[in-house]
């Protein structure tokens, strides 16, 4: 089985997260990946001039 029944019984942010393996992957690069990517751009923007 891939996830567990939704048995939370407050609504967590957490909980849905737990629920599907892709949406935590997808919002841990959100939160992760994309800023590194911001910054990499900034700082060789920065070393060009």
């Amino acid at each position: 089985m891939l996830y567990e029944p939704f048995t939370d019984v407050v609504m967590s942010f957490f909980g849905i997260l737990n629920q599907f393996p892709l949406v935590l992957t997808i919002f841990l690069h959100t939160l992760i990946v994309l800023p590194m990517i911001w910054i990499y751009r900034q700082e060789k923007s920065r070393l060009e001039e």
